[in-house]
């Protein structure tokens, strides 16, 4: 279901961390040295990141049940992830039904994956400040005159035709893996947002 006016919490912390490389007397990982690189290390032009870039995997769930998981552009802001795509793609379709879903990527330093719930953006404020992001980031982003969706010369081709709709991915939990000297990977799980009352609107 379409969401309006989410209110995300730039300084969210986890509630738990529990460390999943104990065995090997590893550390538990610190969420924010993560959570600080995601906004500045996940460029994804070819040749800038990964083996060749950042790929983002979205992976959803299917009417039966069954994964559906797919590459996306995203970007981590105020504390989420966010992304594209039209409602009538597989991934809109799915998480329309059922907005579960996790969101992998691989950095430099650190393999992550984000669990959550997605919800539509409707608040035209948010979707042209998320536009704006996309276009500074190299894709020609724009709101379309509804004034709530993105529209563009291209997109991904698994992204459908125009209009597209911006995605919250709400994070309730995440794994990482320091993939760095000295190593360790660490579950953190966050508060729940639908116990917070209303907030600022996006932007």
């Amino acid at each position: 279901m379409p969401e309006n006016d989410p209110h995300p919490t730039p300084s969210r912390e986890p509630v738990t961390a529990k460390n999943l490389a104990e065995l090997y007397d590893l550390e538990t990982l610190a969420w924010a040295p993560i959570a600080d690189a995601l906004g500045g290390v996940l460029t994804q032009a070819p040749g800038s990141g990964g083996p060749d870039r950042h790929t983002c995997w979205l992976a959803t769930i299917d009417r039966d049940g069954s994964p559906h998981v797919t590459g996306i552009g995203a970007l981590w802001l105020d504390g989420a992830f966010w992304f594209e795509t039209g409602e009538d793609t597989r991934k809109g379709r799915n998480l329309a039904r059922d907005p579960r879903c996790t969101l992998s990527v691989a950095a430099h330093d650190f393999d992550l994956i984000v669990e959550g719930r997605a919800a539509i953006v409707t608040d035209p404020a948010t979707v042209a400040h998320l536009a704006a992001e996309w276009a500074d980031g190299g894709w020609p982003a724009r709101v379309d005159d509804s004034g709530t969706a993105l529209t563009a010369e291209y997109s991904a081709p698994s992204a459908g035709p125009p209009p597209w709709r911006v995605y919250r991915l709400a994070v309730e939990a995440a794994t990482a893996l320091q993939t760095i000297e000295p190593g360790g990977a660490t579950r953190w799980t966050f508060p729940d947002e639908s116990s917070r009352g209303p907030g600022p609107a996006d932007g």
